[in-house]
């Protein structure tokens, strides 16, 4: 699955996100997203990020980085929504037309595809460009996006707008024994968004 659109849309009465992307095969998938899910993918994948340049960077170097590809993609959007066609919306709809509700998210660094749970578990060779989020849908049910650096950040600064726009704070998470090598890479939000 190729991604090639984001779409959000911010709904006070239900004080939930309605996010939607598309893919190059005319797929639509759309989701709600509470406050939770929200902050938690906005920290969790900010966090991961910069794990992910501390491989090759110095952690402020990583942090500054991430930061700068921030702002780039967000200055590049303000350009772009001036000259670009609107959100184009799918014509197959493999879960459904209407939104299903996230009940919970992880994230993860890759190495080869496969997701990590520790930096221990890092082999031979660099972490993987991609980022792994899997949203645990109602039912059972799990639907795994592996982003890139680049796309993975365009979601966030869409998401990080209309979370401005809900009111709902600053997405913040809390790494518990940040010096550790056995640090956890793989982040849920089940009972404790801390990282250990």
């Amino acid at each position: 699955m190729t991604i090639k659109q984001f779409n959000g849309s911010y709904f006070p009465n239900e004080d939930r996100i309605l996010f939607r992307f598309n893919t190059q095969s005319q797929e639509e998938y759309r989701f709600w997203l509470t406050r939770r899910t929200t902050l938690f993918i906005l920290a969790a994948t900010s966090h991961l990020l910069a794990k992910q340049l501390e491989q090759t960077h110095s952690p402020g170097a990583a942090k500054a980085l991430t930061e700068f590809e921030k702002e780039a993609i967000l200055e590049s959007a303000k350009q772009e929504n001036m000259a670009t066609s609107p959100y184009e919306a799918g014509l197959n709809f493999p879960l459904g037309f209407d939104p299903i509700l996230v009940l919970d998210v992880t994230c993860a660094l890759t190495q080869k595809g496969e997701k990590l749970g520790h930096l221990a578990d890092v082999k031979d060779g660099q972490i993987d460009d991609n980022l792994s989020i899997d949203f645990s849908l109602p039912g059972g049910a799990n639907i795994n996006l592996k982003l890139a650096g680049n796309i993975l950040q365009t979601m966030c600064v869409l998401l990080d707008q209309l979370r401005q726009q809900a009111g709902w704070g600053e997405a913040v998470l809390q790494a518990t024994n940040p010096s550790s090598d056995n640090q956890s890479l793989e982040v849920q939000t089940t009972k404790n968004t801390s990282i250990h």
